[in-house]
């Protein structure tokens, strides 16, 4: 196996900061964090509500964080809460409409960041990174 180029995980980390920071510039007008934002994402991504203990787990924090994060988007009108019918000291987390409203214009928003900064490359140039980024999810441990 040949090494890796020295500039490859250099050129990696730039271009994800590049697109952190085009995320975050678009999210800032929604009124969202980028945790406020992936909780969203999260959250919607489950058929049933989800529960707190859940989301903290599913945002890689601990269930203090979480809750902080939850009450953010409460207090937006984003999401609910509610008592787990199933364990009484449970609090399951839904999409309000508002919510469903933002998590549409979030995916809008990045749409548009990854349009912007995808730009200057070819269809054929995007399929081959698609490729590239995905064999490298999957062998990720």
């Amino acid at each position: 196996m040949e090494p890796v180029d020295t500039d490859l995980p250099e050129l990696f980390l730039r271009a994800a900061k590049r697109i952190r920071r085009n995320q975050v510039g678009r999210l800032a007008p929604l009124g969202l964090t980028p945790a406020q934002a992936r909780a969203l994402r999260i959250i919607a991504h489950h058929d049933e509500p989800l529960r707190m203990t859940a989301l903290a787990e599913h945002l890689g924090i601990v269930p203090r964080s979480a809750t902080t994060v939850v009450d953010a988007l409460t207090a937006a009108d984003l999401v609910t809460r509610a008592p787990d019918p199933a364990n009484r000291r449970a609090t399951l987390v839904t999409l309000t409409d508002s919510g469903h409203a933002t998590l549409a214009r979030m995916a809008e928003a990045r749409r548009e960041a990854a349009e912007e900064l995808f730009a200057n490359l070819t269809a054929e140039q995007r399929d081959t990174l698609r490729d590239l980024l995905a064999t490298l999810d999957s062998t990720a441990g």
